[in-house]
């Protein structure tokens, strides 16, 4: 495994993370497989953004004795409210889920505290100059937090948070079909990875924030290095080709200022594909050489990543996963019986949608859920 300095912050993080989403999934066992496999590669660093109870309890067991391996990413702002993830700036939930993560966690510091997705300016605007970064200052001069860190999708944001002073390192979603423009004539100097000159090819905000970040010393993490891994199948990919996870890793890891992408992992098995990177020839990671024969190159809006930003639904749907679901069944002629099993078993399925649009306003990626969910109905009747 490869370290890599997480900007100024004096912390050397392996290139390879945990993002641990997709652990909510699993039982106290399997998410300690899959730290224990994570540890054995050395994976140091790991994300932990959801609010659901039993996913950091979970996380806490398996780090249980050996905490100090791990520099935790730990979100203040994401909270459980009625069995549901909530974003929320109201301190009077926002401190009490904090002090939960911290006590389920079973750590009484976490190394980067992170303000939690924050994609408006007006927000942003709201979150610096009032009690939220009061509470999250209070955090680091206690010693409880270590350095202040921020979550976003959108790159003027995540320029703001690189030029504020106070934000130290920024988790922000990067990938190929995320940040590039439709190819230039010359594709050896849209993929050029000397970044002096600019990354050619690449959207100007997205490329302006790496610029930023790199002179700063503001380190970034990885969110959606593989676009909900939608870039590994040809007929889903906004290019009309496929990519593989070591093709989207080194991609991400291309950008100025990236020290580890953070990886969602059901299984030690998805962690030992990941850590394959650390051995991959060049040609294995060439990325370059699939985009420039690829059919189509922008990525159109719309599309759901299963992020979870959605939530909460108040008819109780899990809207990332049914996406998820949906997306499964629509890669085959007819709906796998495994998939349909799976979504059966949901609490709450796509028929249960009341059409309120509250999903739709929180989507960063601007996902037409109404219309999902209308059609997943269909799908899986």
């Amino acid at each position: 495994m490869k370290y890599r300095n997480l900007g100024k912050t004096g912390l050397k993080v392996s290139e390879i993370g945990l993002g641990a989403e997709w652990l909510e999934r699993h039982n106290t066992e399997e998410v300690k497989d899959v730290i224990n496999a994570c540890e054995g590669y050395g994976i140091n660093i790991l994300d932990c953004w959801m609010a659901e109870p039993n996913v950091r309890s979970n996380i806490g067991l398996a780090i249980r004795g050996h905490r100090e391996k791990w520099y935790i990413q730990g979100h203040l702002g994401s909270t459980w409210q009625n069995g549901q993830y909530v974003r929320t700036r109201d301190m009077d939930k926002v401190v009490p889920a904090f002090e939960d993560l911290l006590a389920r966690m079973q750590t009484d510091y976490i190394d980067l505290g992170m303000i939690h997705y924050v994609d408006e300016e007006a927000e942003f605007d709201q979150i610096m100059n009032g009690p939220f970064i009061e509470y999250v200052r209070k955090l680091k001069a206690e010693g409880t937090i270590h350095h202040i860190g921020l979550s976003t999708h959108n790159p003027i944001i995540g320029k703001k948070a690189a030029l504020s002073g106070e934000i130290e390192m920024i988790l922000f979603s990067v990938n190929p079909a995320f940040d590039l423009l439709p190819a230039s004539e010359d594709i050896n100097t849209m993929f050029a990875e000397n970044y002096e000159d600019g990354t050619h090819g690449i959207d100007p905000a997205r490329e302006e924030l790496y610029k930023i970040c790199e002179e700063k010393g503001i380190g970034i993490t990885v969110m959606k290095g593989y676009a909900g891994g939608r870039l590994f199948d040809a007929e889903r990919s906004p290019f009309g080709v496929a990519l593989t996870p070591v093709q989207c890793l080194h991609y991400a890891l291309t950008r100025p200022a990236v020290a580890a992408v953070m990886v969602g992992y059901d299984t030690p098995e998805h962690v030992k594909e990941a850590v394959n990177y650390e051995t991959a020839t060049d040609e294995e990671k060439d990325y370059a050489s699939v985009l420039a024969n690829a059919p189509k190159h922008a990525y159109s809006m719309g599309q759901c990543t299963y992020c979870g930003h959605c939530a909460p639904c108040p008819a109780g749907i899990d809207i990332a996963l049914v996406n998820k679901f949906a997306d499964l069944a629509l890669m085959q002629p007819e709906v796998p019986s495994s998939v349909k099993a799976h979504y059966e078993a949901l609490e709450r399925h796509a028929d249960d949608c009341i059409q309120c649009g509250g999903c739709e306003k929180r989507c960063p990626f601007h996902v037409p859920v109404v219309k999902r969910m209308e059609q997943t109905e269909n799908l899986f009747a």
